[in-house]
């Protein structure tokens, strides 16, 4: 039986409801005996004596809350939702026996509470991602600091919390934030809050245009999802976005966009290849090297357009060290690191084979080294150059540079990482796995040697299974020191 109606302005405020909860506490007021109301739906039926608090308990109960309840009520309260301050108290009241109640997740009243404190934390969110300011322009012959305004409509009692956020972030210009829920300002000293509603001002300035202009520029058709930018852009922050009246036609237009950006990628190159081209072509052409020499064919192979690889790579990377190198190694291609040095073997993978040969005692200086394909094939993301594996075809094509380099060092070892290099030397389509730390004849007497490629061993996600490789992989470059002995 309810005894007991109580009423707050209820923005967000802690104080207001924790000391009316004290209160009703101190007196063993159960839940169930108060109804808790907002002064805007307080209606003051008779019968009740309206935000009257009884006196405490002959031997009122101590009390003391932990943090995390604390924390959690001042979410909660920011919420807009009218059952909030009964949901608080329930818990409050039922923490008294049941200290580890808010570790149990499952339990309706934490679950509401959490739902409620999520939901004021995604409003927080879309507040610092949407408000927009705009500037007012100083007094004619003022000089001062510049001052902005902007309007936002947030869901729920917010301001107060998320005010501090915009004091750090804008510390350097006067501002002032309207909502339908309250107000914040900043003038270089004071951060000033007010839970008072406000109208929607004018707001129109130049800035409107650079928004619209960034908007469309960052817009991806090709990574277009309506449904997940409608749940991080909702429909009702559009109205105050200006950005938001370019959003229906750069959908509407997404495949099209999309359709266009294949046709170019498949015909033109990266822009900073045609610059580089460029360059290159104004340079002197020096006196060329020997004929039949490794210089010579690397010279040829700086200007190799066999395959499309060429028009993303930033240069060829030919292979590297002594023309009667009795060991050849063959990687892959080169990676971001390697294409930007023009070298092979000198990114993370080439680290850890490094680090790999002084273990075994092989000496880098007395290899020759170098890969199946000599550009860098790759899909650009964001800043980012992803690796993407060549394909056959490709391999193929370039596999007469990598015949011109055993054809000149004459190794009589040819080790072989990765299942990309073992096709390019046999044009077998057979798993590593099969062939893999066992000598294999090849013509001219040469022995070939298989082992995995030592990116392989730094994408591998499992600590343990990424060990076993590592000393598998030990294993065989110890087996190709061995090899290496056998020579004489």
């Amino acid at each position: 039986m309810i005894m007991f109606r109580h009423s707050l302005r209820g923005r967000g405020d802690l104080t207001e409801w924790r000391d009316a909860a004290r209160a009703f506490l101190m007196a063993g007021c159960v839940p169930e005996t108060i109804e808790w109301n907002t002064m805007d739906d307080a209606d003051g039926l008779f019968g009740f004596d309206e935000n009257r608090l009884p006196p405490p308990a002959a031997e009122p109960p101590r009390i003391t809350v932990t943090p995390s309840f604390l924390k959690l009520a001042q979410a909660v309260l920011c919420h807009s939702d009218p059952t909030r301050f009964a949901l608080l108290y329930r818990l409050l009241f039922r923490l008294f026996h049941s200290h580890g109640l808010l570790d149990m997740a499952a339990d309706p009243d934490v679950n509401a509470a959490q739902k409620l404190a999520k939901s004021v934390g995604r409003d927080y969110h879309k507040m610092t991602a949407f408000v927009r300011f705009k500037e007012l322009p100083l007094p004619e012959g003022v000089a001062g600091r510049r001052r902005f305004i902007a309007w936002f409509e947030p869901d729920h009692f917010i301001v107060a919390r998320v005010a501090p956020f915009f004091q750090r972030r804008f510390t350097d210009m006067d501002w002032l934030i309207f909502t339908p829920k309250g107000s914040a300002s900043w003038d270089g000293e004071t951060l000033r809050v007010t839970d008072d509603p406000a109208q929607k001002p004018d707001l129109k300035d130049e800035t409107d245009d650079l928004w619209r202009i960034y908007y469309a520029s960052i817009f991806n058709p090709a990574r277009l999802k309506v449904k997940m930018m409608m749940t991080e852009m909702p429909k009702k922050y559009w109205k105050n976005l200006p950005e938001a009246e370019l959003i229906p036609s750069l959908i509407a237009n997404a495949e099209r966009q999309v359709i266009e950006m294949g046709q170019r990628a498949a015909s033109e190159p990266q822009a900073f290849h045609h610059r580089i081209q460029e360059a290159a072509a104004r340079q002197p052409v020096p006196e060329g090297p020997a004929a039949g020499t490794l210089s010579a064919v690397k010279e040829e192979a700086r200007r190799c357009t066999r395959c499309d690889i060429h028009c993303l790579a930033t240069q060829t990377v030919f292979g590297e060290g002594p023309q009667d190198a009795q060991v050849m190694i063959v990687g892959e291609q080169p990676g971001d690191q390697e294409d930007l040095a023009g070298r092979p073997f000198v990114g993370p993978a080439g680290k850890l084979f490094d680090e790999t040969l002084a273990l075994v005692g092989i000496d880098r200086r007395r290899l020759y080294v170098t890969n199946a394909v000599k550009h860098f094939k790759y899909v650009p993301r964001g800043k980012r150059r992803i690796h993407q594996k060549p394909n056959m075809g490709e391999i193929r094509q370039c596999r007469w540079w990598l015949g011109q380099e055993i054809a000149l060092v004459k190794p009589k070892l040819v080790v072989a990482m990765g299942a990309s290099a073992l096709f390019a030397l046999t044009d077998m389509k057979q798993r590593l796995e099969d062939v893999r730390s066992e000598p294999m004849p090849m013509e001219d007497g040469r022995v070939l040697f298989a082992t995995v490629h030592p990116s392989y061993l730094l994408r591998i996600p499992d600590a343990d299974l990424r060990q076993r490789e590592l000393v598998r992989f030990r294993a065989d470059m110890e087996s190709v020191q061995r090899l290496i002995g056998a020579f004489g």
